[in-house]
């Protein structure tokens, strides 16, 4: 199932939630399915998985984020979903989602993220490395 959610193969993997698969099933790294369909840049899927109750703010064992991953991964779409799925918090996570869009200077998503004024205050942590 989870490299379905790393493919796309968003058909079985949702057929599996639909009849148990529970959905924030983690690997032995502490990532969900969400978690790894949103660093490998499938929105749509992640946007199903949010809608049948995927959990956004779930830090995988590095304390990384779903949100904080699409970021890193410039998956603009996948973080656009997670925020519109409402369940996803960008200040959670080392480094959290608004951090790592600082990292990189992606402005736009920053906006997307509701970033304020106070979020400009804290130092940004070194690039975190890649879930696996």
């Amino acid at each position: 199932m989870f490299d379905a959610a790393r493919d796309n193969n968003a058909e079985l993997l949702l057929q599996a939630v639909d009849v148990g698969l529970p959905v924030n099933l983690t690997n032995d790294k502490g990532n969900t399915l969400l978690m790894l369909a949103a660093y490998n840049g499938h929105a749509s899927l992640v946007s199903e998985l949010l809608t049948r109750g995927a959990d956004g703010n779930r830090l995988n064992d590095q304390g990384q984020s779903p949100l904080a991953g699409a970021v890193f991964k410039g998956h603009d779409e996948v973080v656009r979903a997670l925020v519109e799925g409402g369940r996803t918090d960008p200040r959670i996570g080392t480094p959290t989602a608004i951090q790592t869009a600082r990292m990189f200077k992606k402005d736009e998503l920053l906006k997307v993220m509701g970033a304020t004024d106070d979020d400009f205050k804290d130092p940004v942590p070194g690039i975190p490395g890649p879930p696996h």
